[in-house]
């Protein structure tokens, strides 16, 4: 499949999850694509004089698209939404079914078949997640789970945190909702899953961190 097209398909895949919001309300106006077309990577830089404007800014397709075209490698793009900003990040190591992917500013996301556990990098960093809704959501099968979010405190230990959470279909065809509640703190993530792995995704990294939205642009 040619890299416009893999970018077309994911772009409509982002907008039926834009349909998926955060339910604690403490979202901005943007959905997960407005965040990652608008991103603080993306500003038009100032201006160097009156009579030189400055050239227009790539946007996260075209960004995309580049990266596709000189990575062979495996490739993702995650837009963190609490921090306005757009990456394209590249596998540097595989662990059977858990990867690493990373910026040329070693920020890093670990993801297993696609399911967030672990950030590197970006502070307030998710030590490791433990979902035992995995199955249902891979599966597109409805029902409950615990996931445990592990932490790292200012004393170095680490800190777990445990939230009940349920299973379901999303208000969009083909997009999975996991609904987690737990230490006063309620999210959603959402899902839209191909042959058992998380393509596209919105997931909770956790307080400090938000959201971030990932959508596989290499396997």
């Amino acid at each position: 499949m040619k890299p416009a097209h893999k970018i077309t398909l994911a772009t409509a895949a982002l907008a039926a999850l834009s349909a998926c919001g955060n339910v604690n309300g403490d979202e901005t106006e943007y959905g997960p694509w407005g965040v990652l077309a608008s991103t603080a990577q993306d500003i038009v830089a100032t201006r160097t004089s009156a009579d030189q404007p400055a050239a227009p800014a790539r946007t996260p397709e075209q960004r995309a698209a580049e990266a596709l075209r000189v990575n062979p490698g495996p490739l993702i793009m995650a837009g963190f939404e609490s921090l306005g900003q757009t990456q394209i990040m590249a596998m540097t190591g595989q662990n059977g079914a858990m990867r690493t992917y990373m910026t040329p500013a070693e920020d890093a996301l670990i993801l297993r078949n696609g399911m967030l556990v672990g950030t590197r990098g970006l502070g307030n960093d998710l030590s490791v997640a433990e979902p035992q809704t995995d199955s249902l959501i891979r599966s597109g099968r409805a029902g409950s789970g615990q996931r445990v979010m592990r932490y790292f405190s200012g004393d170095g230990l680490e800190r777990p945190l445990q939230f009940a959470c349920a299973v379901g279909a999303g208000p969009n065809p083909g997009v999975t909702v996991e609904t987690c509640e737990g230490h006063g703190i309620s999210f959603q993530n959402s899902y839209m899953v191909q042959g058992g792995q998380i393509a596209v995704s919105r997931q909770w990294i956790g307080p400090a961190l938000g959201y971030v939205t990932i959508q596989t642009l290499r396997p």
